[in-house]
């Protein structure tokens, strides 16, 4: 890659925080109330990813994208266990919040925008199942790491969370190649524009209900940041360097999802079965700040070797 490319995402990464800057200031001055912040995250979830990732498959179907998406589903499930299983070594069952957060990246709303940018609209298509795997790992081995509670594990919640379904939509549309309307095609195009803004945004009120100042004393935090943002993606890159398979694009573009702040639903899952829902905000919070240094840093490694 060249140094436009770091450039774009150097760039990339500074609209993202400004966005996040938005966010964080309209929260303080009531202009998102927490119910708000709430409604956004529900419209991102149920609404504008699903879109976002069934329009990437909205493409030819033949030998070359067939091969990418099989190539992209077996590279982010490498991606995937090199996180779990790095993460269980560093807190094992000992911090369930904190190996859950370290686990699961936030690919959905920062990796898309910032591979949609930076590497093109296209490159979506290449993290989609990973993101599928996010969801579908945090429903079971997650919430099972998280509460030590077997029963917890829901496989209805799987099978209709909006990822899930979404992927099985585009990959219906992509194998039978049944034609979109272009109407409906503006409408996604107008949805998917919306992404980077509202994901960033409500990452910007999570920032606002932290207390920073005591978030920035726990040392704690720092580990979890540390193995999330570089431990997992240096074991992650030094993995795909020696994998036969896979275009430097497709690697990228998972490398940049896996390299990720904490995803945001460990918040979500902390609160819902009564875990340590502060230190979640708070780990979610804490990477998503330090991720504007890491994500650039590790990216321009990647791109020079990959």
């Amino acid at each position: 890659m060249d140094g436009n490319f770091i450039t774009l995402l150097f760039n990339q990464i500074i609209v993202m925080f400004v966005l996040m800057l938005v966010g964080f200031i309209f929260y303080k001055i009531k202009f998102i109330s927490d119910q708000g912040s709430k409604d956004i995250g529900k419209i991102l979830l149920y609404l504008v990813i699903p879109i976002v990732i069934i329009r990437n498959f909205m493409i030819e179907f033949n030998a070359q994208n067939v091969d990418a998406l099989i190539h992209s589903t077996l590279i982010a499930l490498v991606a995937m266990v090199l996180s779990v299983v790095v993460s269980y070594l560093f807190f094992a069952r000992r911090d369930g919040v904190a190996n859950f957060s370290a686990a699961f990246s936030n690919a959905g709303f920062i990796g898309i925008p910032l591979i949609s940018a930076t590497l093109g609209e296209s490159a979506v298509l290449y993290i989609s199942m990973m993101i599928v795997l996010i969801n579908v790992l945090q429903w079971t081995y997650g919430v099972f790491i998280m509460t030590g509670d077997r029963s917890v594990m829901s496989p209805k919640k799987i099978i209709t969370n909006p990822i899930v379904i979404a992927v099985l939509i585009g990959l219906v549309v992509f194998i039978t190649q049944i034609p979109v309307p272009s109407i409906v095609d503006d409408v996604f195009e107008l949805c998917a524009g919306v992404n980077t803004p509202l994901a960033m945004m409500v990452s910007g009120v999570y920032l606002a209900q932290s207390d920073l100042k005591a978030m920035f004393a726990k040392l704690s935090i720092y580990k979890v940041s540390l193995v999330r943002l570089i431990i997992i993606p240096l074991v992650t890159l030094a993995v795909f360097m020696v994998l036969p398979f896979g275009s430097t694009t497709i690697k990228l573009a998972i490398f940049i999802a896996a390299a990720c702040p904490v995803g945001s639903n460990v918040a979500i899952f902390a609160q819902q079965y009564n875990q340590d829902y502060h230190s979640a905000v708070e780990q979610v919070c804490m990477t998503t700040i330090l991720c504007l240094i890491s994500l650039v840093v590790m990216t321009m490694l990647a791109s020079s070797v990959l």
